[in-house]
C-alpha cells in the first residue's frame, strides 16, 4: 500500500472515531462502541422504563391473585398467578436485551399496588385496562427505536407487539363472559373452573 493510501485510511479512521465521540456527546448513542451494539441513549431510558413497567405489571397481577385467592376463586387466582410470571418473563427479556448490548440496567422502584376489588369483573376490567395502556407503551417504544435508526431492538419489539394481540384479546374475552355473568354465582364458579385449566408461563 502506498503512503497516500495508507494516509487516506487513517484519515478516514480517525474521522469515524470522531463522528463516535460526537454522538456520544450529543447523545446519540449512550457509549462508544460498535454502531450495531449501540443503544441510542433514548431508546435505552425507555428500555430499562419498560423494565419497570413489566415488573409493575407482575406486581398488580400478584395484587389481583390475592383478591381472588381471598375469594376462593382458585381457578383465577391461578390466571392472575400465571399472568405475574409471565409478566416477569416479558421483565427479563428487556433486561437481558440491554446486558447483551453491554449497556447499564436501571432499576425503578415498584409503588404500592391494589388487592381489594368490587368484584370479579372490576379485577378483569382493571386487567384489560392495563393490557391496552401496556400496548401504547411498546407503540411508543417502536417510535422512539424508530426515530433513533435502532434497528438491532426492532425484532424483539415486534414480538411483543404480537404478543399484545394475545393480551388484549384473553383479558376481554374473560370481560366479556364476566359481564353476562352478572350476580349468577355458578356461572361464576364455572369461568373459575375454566380458568383453573390455563398452563403455567
Amino acid at each position: 500500500m502506498g503512503k497516500t493510501s495508507a494516509w487516506k485510511g487513517q484519515k478516514k479512521a480517525l474521522r469515524c472515531t470522531q463522528i463516535r465521540n460526537e454522538n456520544f456527546k450529543t447523545g446519540l448513542i449512550s457509549k462508544v462502541r460498535g454502531d450495531i451494539m449501540a443503544i441510542p441513549k433514548n431508546v435505552l431510558t425507555a428500555l430499562n422504563k419498560q423494565i419497570n413497567a413489566e415488573f409493575l405489571a407482575a406486581y398488580k397481577y400478584l395484587g389481583m391473585a390475592a383478591y381472588f385467592e381471598d375469594k376462593n376463586l382458585p381457578g383465577m387466582a391461578s390466571w392472575m398467578h400465571n399472568q405475574t410470571k409471565e409478566e416477569l418473563v416479558h421483565g427479563m427479556k428487556f433486561f437481558d436485551h440491554i446486558v447483551d448490548r453491554g449497556e447499564k440496567i436501571v432499576l425503578d422502584s415498584i409503588p404500592k399496588v391494589v388487592v381489594s376489588y368490587p368484584s370479579a369483573l372490576a379485577v378483569f376490567e382493571a386487567a384489560y385496562k392495563h393490557e391496552v395502556a401496556v400496548t401504547k407503551m411498546i407503540h411508543n417504544l417502536v417510535e422512539t427505536a424508530k426515530k433513533a435508526n435502532d434497528h438491532t431492538v426492532m425484532p424483539m419489539l415486534q414480538w411483543f407487539l404480537n404478543e399484545q394481540i394475545e393480551e388484549e384479546k384473553s383479558t376481554d374475552e374473560i370481560v366479556q363472559k364476566l359481564k353476562m355473568v352478572k350476580s349468577d354465582s355458578a356461572a361464576l364458579l364455572m369461568i373459575d373452573t375454566e380458568l383453573a385449566k390455563r398452563k403455567e408461563a
